[in-house]
């Protein structure tokens, strides 16, 4: 069976897990421990980073290299166009998400995470004692960032927020670069300016590019996780996050139409892992109904 390393909070992992459940292939999520277990992460595979996959005795690092490679062994239910002014603007789309989507929205959430008590409690389970919120709370905020509970699974959320900060992330002083309030806002503004062209994109049409779902739409639904979490019952995250996001741009009935969409796309192709036990939904969220 395939073998998805992973964080499940990572956007690029979600862009992969789409397009694994999209062609219906069964895998097995290896949740990395942040730290050590990206050590091990490293001798198999040469790199740190989620997602990696393992197929047998082939690893592919990275989601644009394992897309490729999963549309090439399995091209049934194909994600690239077969036409050419199809295929070019598919993989101009996944690149522009990569790079503009991918990093502004984390960059914009890791903002709101600062900035928002009620958003910060959020990211800890129901059962997360008071006093360790508090001390979340009460940390400066070159410390306190969304990059440590992000990269790791909710139940280490704690130990990493209480842990060291990511050494990448710091520089010699401890603070935290690129997430300054002038880098949040800049972030902001390019991510409506990205949400106000989706929606239009999206206003007749059900997919960016074609008929049918591409690299392009599961690279922008996965990615766009950090402006607003989705609702679904596929990603295992704490129930106070879900349909939660970035203030100004997940809230804003201007980008409803682009959020519908995305959901929708949950509700088609997206599984529920029915190795964990079942989650209740927030109201209002469609569910798959299944009838014998």
């Amino acid at each position: 069976m395939l073998e998805l390393y992973q964080f499940e909070l990572s956007h690029f992992c979600e862009k992969v897990r789409f397009i694994l459940d999209y062609k219906n292939l069964p895998y097995r999520k290896v949740e990395v421990t942040p730290g050590v277990g990206q050590f091990e992460l490293f001798r198999m595979s040469g790199q740190r980073q989620v997602p990696v996959l393992k197929d047998g005795d082939d690893i592919i690092a990275g989601s644009t290299a394992i897309a490729f490679y999963l549309d090439k062994k399995h091209p049934e239910k194909p994600i690239l166009p077969l036409n050419a002014q199809q295929r070019a603007l598919t993989l101009m789309l996944e690149e522009w998400a990569d790079a503009s989507i991918a990093l502004n929205g984390r960059t914009a959430m890791i903002g709101a995470f600062n900035q928002d008590g009620d958003f910060r409690t959020a990211f800890f389970p129901t059962q997360t004692p008071t006093a360790i919120t508090q001390l979340v709370d009460n940390l400066p905020d070159s410390a306190r960032n969304l990059g440590n509970l992000v990269a790791s699974n909710i139940p280490n959320a704690v130990k990493t927020v209480i842990g060291a900060v990511p050494g990448e992330i710091l520089n010699v002083g401890g603070t935290v670069i690129g997430y300054g309030p002038e880098a949040v806002k800049a972030a902001k503004e390019d991510l409506a300016q990205n949400l106000e062209a989706l929606s239009i994109m999206l206003s007749e049409k059900p997919y960016l590019i074609s008929d049918h779902p591409t690299l392009a739409d599961f690279a922008v639904a996965g990615l766009s996780m950090y402006i607003k979490f989705p609702a679904s019952p596929a990603l295992d995250m704490p129930m106070g996050l879900k349909g939660k996001g970035v203030p100004g741009l997940a809230d804003n009935p201007a980008y409803k139409a682009f959020f519908d969409w995305r959901d929708k796309l949950y509700l088609d192709f997206r599984k529920i892992d029915e190795s964990r036990p079942p989650q209740p939904a927030p109201e209002g969220v469609p569910q798959k109904i299944s009838i014998d």
